[in-house]
């Protein structure tokens, strides 16, 4: 079902190509989220518009609510969403840690709280993959779990434990499912587990292979060590993939280590709070600055928004809590990571990718990313 190829490399970096039944995914590439089978504020129309190839669903919230009696009757999410081309779906893991509070973990699985009327429920393994199923995802994930930052070395080489046994058991329950599966690898912040950890889901077997577990509350530094020290170790001819890591700054940097694939809240939900980004820096609409400013939100853009309103008028749809303004600024920083990634690809195919990261560091003043890390 799924073919990865390599078709270029400088350095570290892979220039690659995803083909799925739904479509071919050219790599790099970041795929917006869209948690509840919608990203939010925007149309499917919207998201052809900026040419995004694959977007991601969760099992978990999509078991809940509308759950899988309504989307079956529908034929998958892709039918229930309106969306033709591929879907990743987390396998609910995520939750396991961003409900820390309400919810016990064991061998068999995870018994949470609903958030949305408190009601005990399970997910383990089998049950993630049942979900995925009907979901009919191009994409499916295995079921894992991830610890926060920090904890001890015995508390992350158990969980790491758990989410070897869990990848074998969801490998067997997703068996002859609809899409392909992919492995995620933990340890948290220990370079041994994480090696553990890798070698024990590549002996399992998977189309591809994940990075959990980073981005929860480590240092910025913490996490570009493992990074460094875990990506190149994984299989080459497969794609790598980071999970719910997606600055633009995270996104360069874990380029250079050799991944191929990354997702990330922090565009939709930052343009909604009018947190947009540029090709010169950050531009926080709100701000008092730019109340009759006329210029677009970049003049370097051409999305939608930014060919058509001004900044002075997004901060009016911002400051009157109007829905445009959500929609027109999350089409504009979703536009700004295609138009990063089209720029990496095209960066990597022609061998200057040390270039990139110097010229991509100079417009946003930074230090500390290096294609050579």
């Amino acid at each position: 079902m799924l073919e990865f190829s390599v078709i270029a490399q400088d350095g570290e970096a892979r220039r690659g190509r995803l083909q799925l039944p739904r479509g071919i995914i050219e790599t790099p590439v970041f795929m917006p989220v869209g948690t509840a089978g919608t990203v939010k504020a925007m149309d499917p129309e919207d998201l052809r518009e900026i040419d995004a190839r694959i977007i991601l669903g969760n099992t978990f919230h999509l078991s809940l609510r509308p759950g899988m009696e309504v989307i079956e009757k529908h034929g998958g999410l892709h039918e229930f969403m309106g969306w033709d081309r591929p879907i990743l779906t987390d396998s609910g893991g995520f939750q396991v840690w961003s409900f820390a509070k309400s919810r016990k973990v064991n061998r068999d699985g995870v018994t949470f709280r609903s958030p949305i009327d408190g009601a005990s429920i399970f997910m383990g393994p089998e049950e993630s993959m049942q979900v995925q199923r009907s979901l009919r995802s191009d994409i499916a994930m295995i079921f894992d779990e991830c610890t926060s930052y920090p904890v001890s070395k015995q508390v992350a080489e158990n969980s790491m434990r758990i989410t070897s046994e869990w990848a074998r058991r969801s490998k067997i329950s997703y068996a002859d499912g609809p899409g392909s599966l992919f492995g995620i690898v933990q340890g948290g912040m220990f370079e041994d587990l994480r090696q553990e950890s890798l070698a024990s889901i590549v002996e399992i077997g998977f189309e591809g292979y994940a990075l959990g577990g980073l981005s929860v509350g480590e240092p910025k530094s913490e996490m570009q060590r493992v990074l460094s020290a875990i990506v190149s170790q994984m299989p080459a001819g497969k794609p790598r993939y980071l999970m719910g890591v997606g600055t633009p700054e995270d996104i360069v940097f874990g380029v250079a280590q050799g991944l191929d694939m990354f997702d990330c809240v922090l565009p939709t939900r930052n343009a909604r709070n009018g947190w947009l980004f540029t090709s010169s820096g950050v531009v926080k609409i709100k701000n008092s600055r730019y109340r009759n400013d006329t210029r677009p939100i970049d003049e370097n853009c051409e999305c939608s928004c930014c060919t058509r309103f001004s900044r002075s008028y997004i901060r009016h749809l911002h400051e009157n809590n109007e829905i445009l303004g959500a929609r027109l600024c999350t089409m504009h920083n979703l536009h700004y990571y295609a138009k990063l990634m089209a720029e990496i690809r095209v960066a990597i195919q022609s061998g200057r990718f040390d270039d990139f990261v110097k010229q991509f560091c100079e417009q946003k003043n930074l230090t500390g990313i290096s294609a050579s890390d």
